[in-house]
């Protein structure tokens, strides 16, 4: 009988989106050291921030103005590639592995446990194919790749995107639970949000336990709950100041 791997769950957190990407960051590194081990994690953004894929420099430059909520709306670089994601009524997952395979195996092995959670809360999903617009289109949301989840009607529910360092893989991705379509619009334009309805006594913490059940059964892996220590609240925000 094989054992269990054992794998840290990091519980919620929220914070600002420079602090998440820094925290994925060390996450990874800490692993590709051999000093970690396979983690997963989600996490929300507070105040509300439009990412960046790391290699995305063209983006209109109203994005750098825009308010939400009588708070400025964060502009934050992913370490991660693809296009911006707004993040505001959304909840992030993050998964630091190694898996052997192509980007789109791994992409798909670990998104395995976002179809079986959310089928488990009612939600059918399956992996998008991208038009030609993908290359345009500043919006991640816009299009869906065959490494994003999309619903039965082809609405976008989950983007996702690959960071590696060796052997090592970081995987990141937004699941759009309660969008604001007036601040889609004003971010992306008018005919951008097909928004998936969500049952209203879907909580937080249920989504978060469907998803937890299910990666640990398609990791085949025991998760141990152990928060952020201090020591490594200071690594990381040493590595917020430079990452």
């Amino acid at each position: 009988m094989h054992t269990k791997h054992i794998w840290r769950l990091i519980p919620l957190v929220k914070a600002a989106g420079n602090i998440q990407m820094a925290i994925d960051c060390w996450l990874l590194q800490q692993y590709f050291l051999g000093q970690h081990p396979p983690t997963l994690r989600f996490y929300t953004w507070s105040p509300a921030a439009i990412s960046l894929g790391y290699h995305q420099y063209r983006y209109p430059q109203h994005w750098q103005h825009l308010v939400w909520q009588g708070e400025k709306i964060d502009l934050v670089r992913r370490p991660s590639g693809g296009r911006a994601v707004l993040h505001q009524g959304d909840l992030t997952y993050a998964v630091v592995t190694s898996l052997n395979g192509s980007r789109i195996e791994t992409y798909q092995k670990i998104c395995e446990f976002l179809i079986q959670g959310w089928r488990q809360l009612g939600v059918d999903l399956h992996y998008g194919s991208a038009g030609r617009g993908y290359i345009h289109n500043p919006n991640c949301f816009g299009t869906a790749t065959s490494a994003d989840l999309v619903t039965k009607d082809n609405s976008k529910f989950i983007g996702s995107a690959q960071l590696r360092r060796g052997q090592a893989i970081l995987q990141h991705g937004s699941m759009r639970l309660q969008p604001d379509a007036q601040l889609f619009a004003q971010v992306f334009g008018p005919e951008t949000l097909n928004s998936v309805q969500l049952s209203p006594d879907l909580s937080m913490e249920k989504i978060i336990s469907a998803l937890m059940a299910a990666a640990s059964n398609c990791f085949n892996m025991q998760l141990v709950v152990q928060p952020l220590s201090e020591d490594e609240w200071q690594a990381i925000l040493a590595q917020a100041r430079s990452c």
